[in-house]
């Protein structure tokens, strides 16, 4: 029960990386006011973790409008008082070629993964600056190591921003004990895929994945939900700054 007592606030919360770590850390004692894009999905992942509705409050919203990392972090502090840990988790992902990507692809990588994730941080630390806490960014391994099958120059662009962020707030936050990391992962099996693959494609082309990574298999959202709780928690009161690579040794090297 590492999180007994304490508020957490996760964006892109409605199925996938943000909705396993929800459930962790309810299990594990915490409240958690819970963001996503989709109403219908944000309140049904919340009947799944919490059938009670008595630990969970919910924020619907787009994170690339400022306003709603805002009234999430406000969400958190009404319902439950106050807010200890931030898991800015939200982001989107749609592999295309470099020559093929628009001016709209560009802004819709930057909105909702680089300014998206840095004004929900910045509301975060506001409602954090006297009494501390910790801030978890999902980032991703594609802007540590290109991947040639799945092009994502925007995509890398932007989370190589997230990364640079982590390290600046850490210095920043740290006079105000507000501890910022990140998790890097690689292939994460979650619904991700099906915003732009058929079922039956994913089905397909994710297994072809596994062997991709050292380990031997794709990575489930339960893998780097561990890593995301242990970050937040107690027992990493002595790290910030830090991207950790959650991926299957893929940033390792190749067998």
């Amino acid at each position: 029960m590492r999180f007994a007592g304490k508020v957490v606030a996760i964006t892109g919360g409605g199925s996938g990386i943000g909705k396993e770590t929800a459930r962790r850390f309810l299990a594990e004692g915490a409240k958690v006011a819970l963001n996503g894009r989709d109403a219908g999905k944000l309140d049904q992942a919340a009947r799944d973790i919490d059938p009670s509705g008595q630990s969970v409050a919910l924020l619907a919203g787009d994170i690339a409008d400022p306003a709603t990392g805002a009234r999430l972090v406000e969400t958190a502090v009404s319902r439950f008082g106050r807010l200890d840990v931030l898991v800015n988790n939200a982001g989107v992902f749609n592999p295309k070629p470099f020559l093929e990507l628009t001016e709209a692809d560009y802004d819709w990588y930057l909105d909702t993964i680089l300014k998206g994730k840095f004004f929900t941080a910045q509301a975060a630390a506001k409602a954090m600056q006297d009494k501390g806490g910790a801030i978890v960014q999902t980032g991703s391994m594609w802007a540590i190591q290109a991947i040639g099958a799945t092009p994502s120059a925007a995509y890398s662009a932007a989370n190589a921003g997230v990364h640079a962020m982590v390290r600046n707030l850490a210095i920043e936050l740290a006079p105000h004990r507000i501890r910022i990391n990140a998790v890097a992962p690689a292939v994460v099996e979650t619904p991700v895929y099906n915003t732009f693959l058929s079922d039956e494609q994913v089905r397909e082309v994710l297994p072809t994945f596994n062997a991709f990574h050292p380990l031997g298999r794709n990575g489930q959202p339960q893998d780097i939900a561990e890593a995301i709780l242990f970050l937040a928690s107690d027992q990493a009161s002595w790290i910030t700054g830090t991207v950790l690579p959650v991926d299957g040794g893929v940033t390792a090297g190749r067998t």
